[in-house]
């Protein structure tokens, strides 16, 4: 199974609502080709930072019709498919449009929190249910439980479309594993975008970003001069030139913090649903001055 497509710079594009909390269809399109145009790689629907939680099914695919159709064919579109029960996942897939979709990412159960084993038994049931390319998500701070290096490399072996892994788990050490040991064509793409290029600089190939639904531009910049040969001063400047931002960008939440920065430069509304609300004043003034002071694009 190729994974040509999935490297590079993705991003977990939200999901724009009005006021009524209804989805902004319009906003949505707007925002995909913000980030088409800015440089990314593919783009994720349906993830945590999509609010895909507080979705229903028709919802949901009408926003997956809404991307496929914006995308048309540019850059990859992925689409998160996973959850605790391991059978609802399965099923969910037979009722997906596969001829619209490039690749799955795929959260390690959460609340329920399985043992290693477990783990690995859910994803391979995931596996053999599907022939698309799947991305394995790894970030124990909403799951609470840590998919180990062991298990990740286990499953990207033994499975053909297992492709990938987003590791957002903050353990350099066992990103590093791996990266030291993954199998050919297995990817390892940042889930923490203030980690992207320590990530990158060990060896990852990319990121599945939330601030490059603002910045498209600088994040694609900067994957590329990582894994691309390209200038790494220059990914460094890109770095810490978005620091500060990323960093604001989690303060009071997520996705409250993008749909708030989303707003300040008029891409869409500053809409959530509950149970997510809108992040308070101070972090909304720190995030429009620092969108006004770097300039970033």
């Amino acid at each position: 199974m190729s994974n040509k497509k999935l490297v590079g710079t993705g991003v977990a594009l939200v999901t724009p609502f009005h006021s009524d909390k209804n989805i902004d269809f319009i906003a949505l399109i707007k925002l995909v080709n913000h980030v088409i145009d800015g440089g990314v790689d593919f783009v994720v629907a349906l993830g945590t930072t999509a609010e895909a939680a507080t979705m229903n099914i028709d919802e949901k695919h009408a926003v997956v019709d809404t991307i496929y159709e914006t995308v048309a064919g540019r850059v990859a579109l992925v689409v998160g498919a996973g959850g605790n029960n391991t059978q609802a996942v399965v099923d969910n897939l037979k009722i997906l449009d596969s001829s619209k979709i490039d690749g799955l990412l795929s959260v390690s159960p959460y609340y329920n929190k399985p043992n290693q084993r477990g783990i690995y038994e859910h994803f391979k049931e995931i596996a053999m249910s599907t022939s698309l390319p799947i991305i394995l998500y790894n970030i124990p701070g909403r799951t609470a439980s840590n998919m180990t290096a062991d298990t990740i490399l286990k499953l990207g072996a033994d499975f053909d479309n297992i492709v990938a892994v987003k590791e957002a788990s903050g353990n350099m050490s066992q990103i590093m594993e791996i990266i030291k040991d993954k199998p050919e064509g297995f990817s390892v793409f940042s889930g923490d975008d203030a980690l992207t290029l320590p990530i990158l600089s060990v060896g990852g190939d990319g990121v599945i970003s939330v601030v490059a639904n603002a910045y498209p531009k600088t994040m694609s910049a900067m994957v590329n001069s990582m894994t691309q040969g390209g200038d790494r001063y220059a990914a460094l400047r890109d770095h810490y030139q978005m620091l500060d931002v990323i960093n604001a960008l989690f303060l009071d939440g997520n996705p409250a913090g993008i749909k708030a920065l989303l707003e300040i430069m008029g891409i869409l509304k500053n809409n959530l649903r509950l149970p997510l609300v809108k992040v308070d004043k101070l972090v909304f003034n720190k995030l429009k001055q620092l969108h006004e002071k770097l300039n970033l694009s």
